[in-house]
């Protein structure tokens, strides 16, 4: 987080017009990359300054904790565990995606100090979905997850998820990608504007990247730049694009060997072969918000 530019947000708009901060950990639009420990606390210290509840995306706690364990050396001896209690305990809740850190296939929860909110929250919850203790969920999801989150900050299985994130990195390096260094703990991302130059923000190069890569070996990827990020300057009327054409080589835990990494660069090097022949792409439908998820596109 920006500590300077968050406040001075905050002094613009109002803090009584802000319901709540959130910051995520790790950060999948910023290429993957953690939040420092420091980081964590001096964003919670700015929020609760103005009254404001602070809470954490936490679908990736564990790999943020990692993170802090090996680049940080004031917490090089700390356990996983701890360095995750830390976090915790400078938040006033949590949202979590349980797919990501809590390796299952569906599920989630939000967690409150406050009991006033979870109350609130709680009675909508029923409305809605369930009971508060299990939501839409089946009491086999919710076991999974409760294994899931004690899995997620083993510090082994940690080290092994990252270094084989960091091996298909330099995969696909040497199959001629631009990949953003240092590669994160659940995907390596690749500098699609890079990659393809011809091809101008406005026509979206990371997702022709994708397009190319599926079409070339069933790779699957998805994109974090202008598709999912361009918006309209209100000043100007004109379209402002994301800073980083992105595209995200997300890895499902437990499921590739190194064979399946090294596939993925071979596929990349015959996409990177032919690459001046990958044309740019342009919006034919789109939904008003979140157009990532279900906008059709077509060839320029």
């Amino acid at each position: 987080m920006d500590l300077k530019k968050l406040e001075e947000f905050i002094l613009e708009v109002g803090a009584e017009n802000i319901p709540l901060g959130m910051l995520t950990i790790t950060n999948n639009s910023a290429a993957g990359q953690p939040v420092s420990m420091d980081n964590i606390r001096q964003t919670a210290e700015i929020y609760h300054s103005f009254g404001i509840p602070f809470f954490l995306d936490a679908c990736r706690f564990s790999e943020n904790a990692w993170f802090i364990k090996i680049r940080d050396p004031k917490y090089a001896n700390t356990p996983v565990k701890d360095i995750v209690l830390e976090m915790c305990s400078y938040a006033d809740g949590c949202t979590m995606s349980a797919k990501k850190d809590a390796i299952v296939n569906i599920g989630g929860f939000i967690a409150f100090r406050d009991p006033e909110l979870k109350q609130k929250i709680a009675q909508n919850l029923i409305v809605h979905e369930g009971f508060l203790t299990y939501g839409g969920l089946s009491g086999r999801d919710l076991e999974a997850i409760a294994v899931g989150m004690h899995e997620a900050v083993d510090e082994d299985y940690l080290n092994y998820r990252e270094a084989h994130t960091r091996y298909l990195g330099q995969v696909l390096t040497e199959a001629g990608l631009p990949v953003y260094m240092p590669t994160g703990g659940h995907a390596v991302y690749v500098d699609g504007g890079k990659a393809l130059p011809h091809i101008p923000h406005s026509q979206f190069p990371a997702v022709a990247l994708g397009n190319a890569l599926y079409l070339a070996g069933g790779v699957r990827t998805v994109e974090i730049g202008s598709l999912m990020f361009e918006h309209v300057d209100p000043q100007t009327g004109e379209p402002v694009y994301a800073p980083l054409e992105l595209l995200r080589f997300a890895i499902p835990r437990r499921v590739y060997t190194r064979s399946h990494l090294d596939y993925i660069g071979e596929s990349a090097a015959i996409c990177m072969k032919e690459a001046q022949a990958i044309r740019g792409l342009r919006v034919k439908w789109a939904p008003p918000v979140l157009r990532h998820f279900m906008a059709q596109l077509e060839e320029v």
